[in-house]
């Protein structure tokens, strides 16, 4: 099964709505199946 392909807005969306919550990047990379690398690019 390859990875998830999302657009660089999308995954810097999801880390600025999520971090709002209090969710740490590990958990929103996991739920995305992307790596942790490309969302702290953001």
């Amino acid at each position: 099964m390859s990875k998830a392909n999302f657009s660089d807005d999308f995954k810097c969306n999801a880390v600025r709505k999520n971090n709002d919550r209090g969710y740490p990047v590990a958990d929103v990379s996991q739920r995305l199946g992307i790596s942790q690398h490309s969302l702290y690019e953001c």
